[in-house]
């Protein structure tokens, strides 16, 4: 199957088409003011109409409460959700049920053990995020451009479907995927000149790579299906 790719932390109209012209799947908005790719509500409506259905809106949020997720939602529009702090699978199926979204949950990994947690979110979270865990001073749990040992996924399988993030670029994705075998990639930093400031070149070359290296990694697949 094709590789899911989603850009995240789009804050910009040039960014945002870069990704989508690239052919994203999905891009995502962040509603979390400790970001530096934090949005504001106005600026997240404009962008989230120019979307327009070229890929899947996800609207990033950290803890958040009800109103401040109707907030975004409201001014977005998004697809799905993406819950990125340290939400339990009772707030998880709670927020899912409250607003009728999809729900995508971003789990820490930085050993073997954290993957116990998975089960937790079988039939609860529509989508999970394999996101290095951060460090205990950092103000955010995400998009710090750290990745984890990949080999920790190797032969994993999760109960639903899953994005690996954390560390991704343009140079390693390729190898991320090959290691993983993960059905979704998601960069945000790694596609960015300075905190919060996307280049629109690392965005298609994230892109095309992670293209590249999906068609590359299903061709014995598709040789052995017509043997």
């Amino acid at each position: 199957m094709p590789v899911v790719i989603k850009i995240c932390g789009l804050t910009t109209p040039e960014a945002l088409d870069a990704a989508l012209e690239a052919g994203a799947d999905m891009v995502g908005f962040v509603f979390f003011a400790a970001s530096p790719r934090h949005l504001e509500l106005e600026t997240a409506r404009s962008l989230g109409a120019r979307v327009r259905g070229s890929a899947i809106k996800v609207a990033l949020s950290v803890d958040a409460g009800d109103d401040e997720l109707a907030a975004s939602i409201a001014a977005l529009a998004p697809d799905m959700l993406q819950l990125h702090g340290e939400e339990t699978p009772e707030r998880v199926a709670a927020v899912r049920a409250r607003f009728g979204l999809p729900v995508m949950k971003a789990l820490p990994i930085a050993e073997r053990a954290d993957l116990a947690t998975v089960c937790r979110y079988d039939g609860v979270a529509d989508r999970l995020i394999f996101d290095a865990r951060a460090p205990r001073a950092a103000t955010r749990p995400g998009g710090l451009g750290q990745r984890f040992d990949w080999s920790i996924l190797e032969r994993f399988e999760a109960g639903v479907p899953f994005m690996l993030s954390g560390g991704l670029d343009a140079d390693n994705v390729a190898e991320a995927l090959r290691i993983t075998g993960a059905p979704g990639v998601d960069v945000s930093s790694g596609v960015e000149r300075a905190p919060g400031e996307k280049d629109l070149g690392k965005i298609r070359a994230f892109v095309g790579r992670a293209r590249e290296a999906a068609d590359r990694l299903a061709a014995p697949d598709r040789m052995l299906s017509r043997a």
